[in-house]
């Protein structure tokens, strides 16, 4: 029998940090972060990272363990992640997993089937400079050459994963749609419950993650970027193209006023959010708690420990 686990989704802003610690502070858990921004050290304020009040004495774990120059896959954190979990697990404690990044959260709970491949290293940078010095058509026709369902699968916009294809043939001689195909039948690693939370009026969502931006930008995240930019991080890291960085990123070259950044970040946020919800609903495990106008935690996790409670996690 896999063992259980609970995984709390949702976009961003709604209330996912809140509900992991709820949990577990009741079931005797840790959280383990599942946020591709939050890994990155020093990224704080524009990443949402939990403060210690937020914590609220549970801990947490793959929080700020990577530089913000190293790029992290799916595959990178799930292999990250993943000891962690069989930690938690073996101190006879509940791993709760917590995060928007819908991607790395359903890595970790299959456990397995990384295409090999070293994301970041030699192929890769080659590949990029490729990518840099002739757009994306040439090396899409290249993938179309050896992996034609990878190709057909990926859009043209899908830069990262047409990289990623040609990195795993050229590394490997095997091609991504291969090694998928061989592992789509292996059973998870993880029993995992899903909880997602979400709000039944997307102006409810929007006007939240608005909110949340402005508070941001009050506790002080162009002097975060600019903290990051005089330890030497370069400005096109990995860390410094997330929402809310590159925007700032942008005051401090001039090149938009704090007031345009702003409403970009709120932009892209609203925009992040409903791609993150639309990754998430084609998930039919996902229990959904749906907010109406606010966001009532005591009615969610009564919600949430029948849930539990009727999948066995006690």
């Amino acid at each position: 029998m896999a063992p259980k686990i609970v995984c709390v989704a949702g976009p961003t802003a709604c209330g996912k940090t809140t509900l992991g610690v709820l949990l577990a502070k009741r079931y005797g858990g840790e959280v383990v972060s599942a946020d591709s921004m939050q890994i990155y050290r020093g990224l704080t304020i524009g990443a949402a990272a939990p403060t210690e009040d937020e914590m609220d004495g549970v801990p947490h774990h793959m929080i700020a363990v990577a530089d913000p120059e190293e790029q992290w896959s799916a595959a990178r954190y799930a292999q990250a992640a993943i000891p962690v979990i069989d930690g938690i697990l073996r101190r006879g404690k509940l791993p709760i997993l917590v995060g928007g990044t819908g991607l790395w959260m359903d890595a970790a709970v299959r456990g397995h089937g990384f295409a090999a491949g070293s994301a970041g290293g030699r192929v890769r940078k080659e590949l990029e400079a490729r990518l840099a010095a002739e757009g994306i058509a040439p090396l899409l026709a290249e993938l179309r050459e050896v992996d034609p369902a990878a190709a057909e699968r990926l859009h043209p916009a899908d830069e990262k994963r047409v990289l990623r294809a040609l990195e795993v043939w050229r590394e490997t001689g095997k091609t991504i749609t291969a090694h998928n195909e061989e592992t789509k039948a292996l059973p998870p690693r993880y029993d995992a419950v899903w909880i997602g939370l979400r709000f039944a009026d997307r102006e409810d969502m929007k006007a939240l993650i608005d909110k949340r931006v402005d508070r941001m930008a009050e506790e002080g995240l162009l002097e975060e970027v600019r903290a990051l930019l005089s330890r030497g991080l370069p400005r096109n890291a990995t860390a410094l193209q997330a929402i809310g960085y590159k925007e700032f990123l942008g005051v401090l070259e001039g090149t938009r006023t704090e007031a345009e950044a702003l409403e970009e970040v709120k932009l892209r946020s609203r925009q992040y959010a409903k791609r993150q919800l639309t990754w998430l609903r084609r998930n039919p495990a996902i229990h959904w708690i749906i907010w109406e106008k606010d966001r009532n935690f005591a009615h969610a996790l009564q919600r949430s420990t029948e849930i539990l409670s009727a999948a066995g996690v006690c």
